[in-house]
């Protein structure tokens, strides 16, 4: 049976991935409080004491008010920082905001209930380095990499791969150039692009380049799997598909499954109960691990292959998912 209560939905306010989310429990009739941190302490307040060893209290927010006791679970999709009033000193914002972070989120996180996924432990898996150790840890085939500072590091790395490398940065780098979004994306590097004097301004990833037949978007809840594949059809999507969403195909695949098992290990070892995998798969049909994303959204390839991915990530929140 499932637990009673509400499910606490954490994101900013513009959220298409979380809107599904929200929309699916709604219809379930399972109630939701939706809240981003960008309202704490303006348009949020919190009344919370210890009882025994349980945090009861309420969040309000306008007409809006959550019974702290009454949370079931709670959906983090990347909410937006605590907003402050605009005559707030930078001194004042800077303390105050490490307050309301470790107050107001720090009694967030010490609801026992599951998150989807935890925070904290999401933090970290997003750091790469960490990834692809836990991942060859797990059994995924991980391709070569080079993390460095050093351009003759590199140039010794391209000598030693014998092939085009590939760059890519450690995190979404997005903003804007002169009034335009710009964003970095994964870059192919030959032989007469190392060395490079700009490698040693920070810490740089490098990776063999891996032949692709196609890649694939796995994602995993609870010990479900969705896969599918992403066939690219432009230069630049082959790349990097993120560059180029609208020249693609997709098609649902069922992953080796010494594929899945590995992933599955991946996200035990790393304490999370959601991620969304990266995979090139080879032309000779083997599978190397790129990337996983703790909370990476899923809508795009839920709208172009129906996999039900919001009904498994709301069966998790609800108490009746794997």
């Amino acid at each position: 049976m499932p637990e009673a209560g509400q499910v606490l939905v954490l994101a900013g306010r513009f959220d298409p991935t979380c809107d599904l989310v929200v929309e699916e429990l709604n219809r379930r009739a399972v109630p939701v409080f939706r809240a981003d941190m960008a309202e704490f302490p303006l348009k949020l307040t919190l009344a919370a004491s210890l009882s025994g060893n349980r945090w009861n209290g309420t969040l309000t927010g306008g007409r809006r008010a959550l019974d702290l006791a009454s949370v079931r679970s709670v959906y983090y999709r990347r909410p937006t920082r605590p907003e402050f009033p605009e005559g707030m000193s930078p001194e004042a914002r800077k303390v105050a905001e490490t307050e309301a972070r470790r107050g107001f989120g720090g009694l967030l996180s010490a609801l026992p209930c599951p998150w989807l996924p935890p925070p904290g432990k999401a933090a970290d898996a997003e750091y790469k380095p960490l990834q692809l150790r836990v991942a060859a840890e797990s059994g995924l085939s991980v391709p070569r990499t080079l993390i460095t500072n050093d351009p003759e590091a590199a140039r010794g790395f391209a000598d030693l791969i014998g092939g085009p490398l590939v760059y890519k940065p450690f995190f979404h780098v997005r903003g804007t150039l002169h009034g335009r979004p710009v964003a970095v994306y994964a870059n192919v590097l030959g032989p007469d692009d190392l060395p490079h004097p700009d490698i040693a301004t920070t810490a740089h990833l490098f990776q063999e380049w891996v032949p692709k037949a196609h890649e694939v978007r796995m994602t995993v809840v609870g010990r479900e799997i969705f896969a599918a594949e992403i066939h690219a059809d432009s230069d630049a999507g082959h790349i990097d598909w993120r560059s180029d969403y609208a020249g693609h195909t997709y098609k649902v695949c069922e992953p080796p499954s010494d594929v899945a098992a590995g992933a599955l290990r991946m996200l035990d070892s790393l304490g999370l109960p959601y991620g969304a995998f990266d995979f090139v798969v080879t032309p000779a049909g083997e599978w190397r691990f790129l990337e996983v994303n703790p909370s990476g959204q899923y809508g795009f390839v839920q709208q172009a292959t129906g996999l039900p991915i919001t009904a498994a990530i709301c069966d998790y929140l609800e108490g009746t998912g794997q």
